[in-house]
């Protein structure tokens, strides 16, 4: 038996999915049931029941999960204390990230990573908010970036930064004379909003109606970069982070105007599996985005 196969069973037993523990192992589905196989004859045991209706663990599949995760708990914290002694930073950290955070916040922190640990492989997905919990609760990610976290007891998280958030218009919007506005100001006007499910839009339907704003949604998107496009073509105005739009305020395709009152902004932070033992590369990723 080797560890890797308790690994795999631990994947499945999480994913619920031989799909997904397969694309996680990097293994095709056969020889994912191969191992499965090979367990249960080891162990005398049936470990999971096969039914097309429902995955589910047998009694002592169950047990032998939880042994399971202790045994790879253990032998991961064992290969991270040997790189820490050999002061090693190697190997892959796989990263789900929300498309805002992946394509305005990351790569400094990405390339400043790279050039101090050139051995190491970030391997960055972008990712609807869902599914990066569903890639870190599946072992398909190791760590995720998030806006607005929502909480889960099978998760860990670490609070980053904050993005401050501010109006975005079209340069010949009359709101684009102005330094600032109250979010009074923007009663009755065409918004372009993200899609209803998304964390920074629940967020931002908040805000406006604790202050009584109601606008009117004409637009809404899944992705910062759709929704500032189209707010550049004077379908309507929107809120939306400042980092997320320093190109465009340079071309003068954007104007920026920042919101009167108390400091509105967007909490980012980084999420991870409950209990996973943190590799000496993972601290150090960690502590630079956090920098």
């Amino acid at each position: 038996m080797q560890i890797e196969s308790l690994k795999v069973f631990c994947d499945l037993a999480e994913t619920e999915s031989f799909t997904r523990t397969a694309q996680v192992n990097n293994l095709s589905q056969s020889a994912v049931s191969l191992q499965i196989s090979s367990l249960e004859r080891q162990f005398n045991s049936l470990l999971i029941e096969r039914s097309k209706k429902k995955f589910r663990l047998t009694r002592e599949g169950q047990v032998f999960y939880e042994y399971c995760k202790q045994i790879n708990q253990t032998y991961d914290s064992l290969h991270n204390r040997l790189q820490e002694i050999k002061d090693i930073i190697s190997g892959t950290i796989r990263v789900a990230t929300i498309y805002s955070v992946g394509l305005h916040d990351l790569p400094p922190y990405l390339k400043k990573f790279l050039k101090r640990f050139p051995t190491m492989d970030v391997h960055v997905e972008y990712r609807r908010a869902n599914q990066v919990y569903e890639d870190v609760l599946g072992n398909v990610a190791d760590l995720g970036l998030v806006a607005y976290p929502t909480r889960d007891p099978k998760l860990d998280t670490i609070a980053l930064h904050k993005d401050t958030l501010v109006l975005i218009c079209h340069p010949n919007h009359p709101l684009a004379r102005s330094k600032s506005v109250k979010l009074s100001q923007l009663a009755r006007e065409k918004f372009i909003g993200f899609e209803p499910d998304m964390p920074t839009r629940k967020a931002i339907d908040k805000i406006l109606k604790d202050h009584h704003v109601k606008v009117e949604t004409v637009m809404e998107f899944d992705n910062i970069e759709t929704v500032k496009r189209a707010v550049e073509i004077e379908a309507g105005i929107s809120i939306v982070p400042r980092g997320t739009i320093t190109q465009e305020v340079a071309n003068q395709t954007l104007a920026e105007v920042k919101i009167k009152g108390r400091e509105l902004y967007r909490p980012l932070v980084a999420i991870y599996k409950k209990n996973k033992v943190l590799s000496p590369a993972m601290k150090q990723f960690l502590a630079m985005l956090k920098s």
